[in-house]
């Protein structure tokens, strides 16, 4: 009886206007469903028995005779001379076994993510994949950084009450049907991408606006419906591939822009990516937009309505009691538009977005004149933690190169052989990036990975590096299928706005039509801009 009064009592207190509601440590804690408990409950011994299984019982053909001739990363070729063949066989079996225990791990739930990447540190550490020093460096990785005083930044608009004060003007001018408010939100995106390097900042200063308009159209509190899932996967993906449509957009982009300007003796500039990508990833955005407002997340007549108590007039009423933007809020906007402006404009200035960030935040944590007190601060240690393992697993890679010794060998045993046509290596280079992100948490891993293999591919074949290796950077940002399958994915899924199911469903088809968007596109709109050669289906 008294649970029962409690409940009540915190559902009559509840404020969905209130911005504070959706600080992370207060989101609700999620309730798993049959299957999700089944995954838990089978996690840990299916990825101890895998462990077991292939560190130490099964014999894995790629990895018995490793032609050190073939080796990409000068890490691995290092460890190759200081090991033997012997020794370097036995770490890339540990690297195999260590990855997909920690892949059944992250999958199943069965231990929370950060466990689990605190497990894979120590595991590379103790097997001597990883150097202690490197395995440990990666906590403070410049990304890990950019993301911590990114959450600083988006704890000042929240405490200010800048970003209230913008849901409630969004909403009442924008708010007039559902579907203004989702078209909004993707021109918000492709903003904020042109100016922001790093998606999880995205996330975390958008996550309490879209959260406040879900509860107004009713989806708060635990409850779900069709407006909660659609508006906050619909964002997961923009924010995702809005980052995609220019080489700014995120730190892995910029890696893969590097690699394949070292490659080619030449850069890779803004214009060209975006020239390449923006009309590409806008598409996608509108595209995204049907697939969840036509066939997975219909809504009802109701759904398309504010839900809240009082209607547009509460909403009027809430921004008017508010009153005038005074110093704190005033503060707080000229830092955030001086913060956007100098991560724009880095090639004039030459600082890196992590500095700018971190003067910001100093600015706004600063005594007397800052804007933001350190208790008001909305950081998520678990995530920061979960970033930590999963950079640890690609200086794992880096050590071990087994996703490029895998490559070669899927390549000799498919015959893949001089004469192979270019649509067949661009259609596999791509495909294998796009559908890596099932498996992998880090972009800028899958950028050392995959940007170094799809350049040693177009060597090895004769090919130009730009033609594969560019469209295969372009696949990077497709991280929103899975929670643990990028920060944002993992921040946003704590919404409890979905399930894995509504996730998995809209994120697999938006996955698959972007790759056969890149297909398309590599016989026609990069043909026309240079960047394939003649087209892509062997008309050359």
């Amino acid at each position: 009886m008294n649970s029962s009064v409690k409940e009540q009592e915190h559902e009559e207190v509840f404020d969905p206007l209130d911005m504070q509601n959706y600080r992370i440590e207060k989101l609700p804690k999620r309730s798993k469903g049959k299957f999700e408990k089944w995954l838990a409950i089978a996690g840990v011994p299916l990825a101890i028995v895998s462990f077991i299984l292939l560190a130490f019982v099964f014999r894995i053909p790629f990895l018995s005779d490793i032609d050190p001739e073939r080796l990409i990363s000068s890490a691995a070729k290092k460890a190759y001379e200081a090991l033997g063949a012997e020794g370097f066989m036995r770490t890339n079996i540990m690297m195999l076994a260590i990855f997909v225990a920690a892949l059944i791990l992250w999958i199943t739930e069965a231990i929370p993510n950060y466990l689990t990447s605190l497990i894979i540190i120590i595991s590379l550490i103790l097997t001597k994949v990883v150097p202690e020093k490197e395995a440990l460096a990666q906590l403070g990785h410049p990304v890990m950084w950019l993301n911590i005083m990114s959450f600083v930044l988006a704890s000042m608009l929240v405490a200010t009450g800048v970003a209230k004060r913008f849901a409630l003007w969004f909403i009442i001018k924008f708010g007039k049907n559902a579907s203004s408010i989702f078209i909004s939100f993707i021109l918000i995106n492709l903003v904020l991408s042109a100016f922001i390097s790093a998606t999880t900042a995205k996330a975390a200063i958008l996550l309490p606006i879209f959260m406040v308009i879900a509860s107004i159209y009713g989806a708060h509190s635990g409850t779900r419906n069709n407006f909660g899932r659609s508006i906050v996967l619909q964002n997961l993906l923009n924010i995702n591939i809005g980052a995609g449509a220019f080489m700014t957009g995120s730190g892995a982009n910029l890696l893969a822009a590097a690699l394949i300007g070292g490659a080619i003796g030449g850069k890779v500039f803004f214009g060209d990516w975006m020239m390449a990508m923006f009309p590409i990833m806008v598409g996608l955005m509108f595209i995204g937009y049907l697939v969840a407002m036509k066939i997975y997340f219909p809504l009802s007549p109701e759904e398309r309505l504010p839900q809240i108590e009082g209607g547009m007039e509460r909403l009027r009423e809430e921004l008017k009691k508010l009153g005038k933007v005074d110093v704190s809020e005033v503060k707080a906007i000229i830092l955030f538009i001086l913060i956007l402006g100098f991560w724009a404009t880095d090639r004039l200035h030459g600082i890196s977005a992590t500095s700018v960030a971190f003067v910001g935040a100093v600015i706004a944590l600063l005594p007397g004149i800052g804007i933001v007190k350190w208790n008001d601060v909305d950081i998520p240690w678990h995530l920061m933690l979960f970033s930590a393992g999963a950079y640890t697993l690609g200086s794992g890679f880096d050590y071990t190169d087994l996703p490029s010794i895998a490559v070669n060998a899927i390549f000799d045993r498919m015959g893949i052989g001089q004469g192979t046509p270019f649509w067949l290596l661009y259609i596999l280079l791509t495909g294998v990036m796009v559908f890596s992100a099932l498996l992998f948490q880090s972009k800028t891993m899958r950028a050392m990975i995959f940007v170094p293999i799809a350049i040693g591919v177009a060597n090895r074949f004769g090919f130009s590096v730009i033609s594969l290796a560019l469209p295969v950077a372009f696949m990077i940002e497709h991280v929103y299928v899975l929670p643990f399958n990028s920060k944002p994915a993992a921040l946003l899924y704590e919404t409890d706005q979905y399930s894995i199911s509504d996730a998995f469903k809209f994120g697999i088809t938006m996955m698959i039509i972007a790759w056969l968007l890149i297909i398309i596109a590599g016989e026609t709109w990069f043909r026309f801009l240079g960047i394939t050669p003649n087209g892509v289906f062997g008309l050359f």
